[in-house]
């Protein structure tokens, strides 16, 4: 039984739905059972595709920051692996995957969309990227290669550095997000998104997808040790504390 994820299969769809309260803030629990449906999507004969879908005005909101400052450094270690395997999961995903980003997916949301195949957005004031420079919190050399995979290199390394987000409109622009459309009408447009991939032969189509994304795989299972020690060290100097406890301390305001 999972607790903060709801999947429906219908038509050879996966609907995958994260629900955790009202914005689908990401702890440990939450990416080990979308984890799970991802498998269950997988794996499951029946079905040709998945869509990961939000909840009315947020994707998600990213990392449970709150939550994820008290855990302690072992807690907080497995998280991490938790959540690299998790983004593993997304690139490997060999069925077609859409992301329906229903409001706001900064950060860790952002994260979960990109490591789809393809991106419908809700139209209106909401935001989409990676802010994670100004928290203080490391970038793993994946996530930027995952991030420039779609956005190119160049335009990439200048939005991480500068850890800014932007609008549906802005982010279909510079190809973050594919479409954007009606709130109303998301979850039904990346449907039809999946229904043109079914339409193809999926045995081509699912190797093709294994091969560009090949690179982006290894990367993902090359991150060394040092580099998962460093971002945990980084997780626990002073500064970025301070930063977490403020950021916490608004939030609880």
């Amino acid at each position: 039984m999972l607790a903060y994820i709801k999947i429906n299969i219908e038509e050879q769809i996966a609907v995958i739905q994260l629900d955790r309260g009202s914005a689908n803030p990401m702890n440990h629990q939450l990416v080990s059972e979308l984890r799970v449906a991802l498998k269950e999507a997988q794996t499951n004969e029946q079905v040709l595709g998945a869509i990961i879908h939000g909840k009315p005005n947020f994707f998600s909101a990213g990392l449970d920051l709150p939550e994820l400052y008290n855990y302690n450094e072992q807690q907080f270690a497995d998280f991490w692996q938790n959540f690299m395997d998790l983004i593993a999961d997304l690139i490997a995903f060999n069925k077609p995957l859409i992301a329906s980003i229903t409001g706001h997916a900064p950060a860790g949301g952002c994260i979960i969309a990109i490591g789809c195949d393809y991106r419908v957005m809700a139209e209106g004031n909401y935001k989409i990227g990676l802010n994670e420079i100004p928290v203080g919190i490391i970038v793993p050399k994946p996530v930027f290669d995952l991030y420039s995979f779609w956005l190119g290199q160049r335009t990439a390394y200048q939005y991480l550095l500068e850890g800014k987000l932007y609008s549906p409109e802005h982010a279909k622009a510079i190809g973050l997000v594919d479409e954007v459309v009606d709130a109303n009408e998301v979850l039904h447009q990346a449907k039809v998104k999946l229904l043109q991939y079914f339409s193809y032969e999926q045995n081509g189509w699912r190797a093709t997808k294994r091969q560009m994304r090949k690179d982006l795989l290894q990367s993902i299972h090359s991150i060394s040790e040092a580099e998962m020690q460093l971002f945990q060290q980084q997780w626990w100097s002073e500064p970025v504390r301070t930063i977490l406890e403020d950021f916490t301390r608004k939030l609880k305001k």
